[in-house]
């Protein structure tokens, strides 16, 4: 037998030819393609404009604070006639939980947000004057608008004076049971003990973060007692029941609360000087609504 002789193809040839197939097996699957490509950038522009559904849910949790609640501040950054500028971002944290209705709180160590909005220095026998305020308070990506005025505020030494011992617990005794002075006068009786005030009348319970009160206004000053029926206890850290005005800060005073117009516009002023709030600073806001 003779042998076979196989007809050669150009390796040209042979290539062109994968190329139409490969070709038209792209074509066949055009319309999947393109429907799958439309799917997927559907899906991304909506969750680019919407967010995640967990993401979402959170950005419309919010805290309902009631008018009157009490807010024990410290500041996280002082601040100054000095060197405070208009526009300046201040914050401070939530020392004590604040009840809330609903067995609802503002858990101790939420921020609270607010902004410096003039600053007047001092010159030529003129004041020195620094307004800002307290308006926003963010939680576990929970938030609240908030508007406050001021009820009390005690510089770093009065809030730490407030929270030392009178007298050195006896041997194998907590401290937690040890009495101490509030910043404004009341007596606590260690955690779980009574909180009593000037004249020995018991306002409230000590608690491990703070005291639990029922609110007072001090004869003589403007600050105001209870502003709900029930009287409610209210988390007031380490100031007492009636605590009102400027505590341990030497020549500041408190112009404006915030409580009328300028609603929630809070103003400290010095005579002499600049007014200096320091890190650390002790305050008690009051939500007005």
């Amino acid at each position: 037998m003779g042998r076979r002789i196989v007809p050669r193809i150009p390796l040209r040839e042979v290539a062109m030819k994968l190329k139409s197939k490969s070709l038209a097996v792209n074509r066949s699957h055009a319309p999947a393609l393109a429907l799958m490509t439309l799917l997927c950038a559907s899906r991304v522009a909506a969750q680019s404009s919407t967010g995640s559904p967990a993401s979402t849910q959170n950005d419309r949790e919010s805290m309902q604070v009631p008018a009157g609640a009490i807010l024990p501040v410290m500041l996280n950054h002082g601040f100054s006639t000095k060197n405070a500028r208009a526009g300046q971002v201040i914050t401070g944290r939530i020392m004590q939980d604040v009840p809330l209705p609903n067995a609802d709180k503002i858990p101790a160590g939420a921020k609270i947000l607010g902004t410096i909005l003039s600053v007047t220095p001092p010159g030529n026998g003129r004041a020195s004057t620094i307004s800002f305020r307290f308006d926003r308070l963010e939680s576990h990506h929970r938030q609240a608008a908030i508007v406050t005025d001021l009820r009390a505020i005690a510089s770093f030494m009065e809030v730490e004076s407030a929270q030392t011992p009178e007298s050195s617990p006896g041997f194998g005794t907590p401290s937690t049971w040890a009495t101490t002075r509030q910043v404004g006068g009341d007596e606590v009786y260690g955690v779980g003990g009574p909180v009593t005030d000037e004249l020995n009348q018991t306002v409230g319970v000590a608690v491990f973060d703070g005291v639990l009160v029922h609110v007072r206004a001090r004869p003589g000053t403007p600050c105001r007692g209870a502003l709900d029926p029930e009287d409610r206890l209210q988390p007031l850290w380490v100031f007492s029941s009636d605590a009102c005005g400027v505590y341990g800060i030497n020549g500041v005073t408190i112009q404006h609360a915030g409580r009328s117009d300028p609603l929630g516009e809070i103003i400290l002023t010095a005579e002499a000087g600049d007014v200096k709030v320091r890190s650390g600073s002790g305050m008690l806001l009051r939500v007005v609504h």
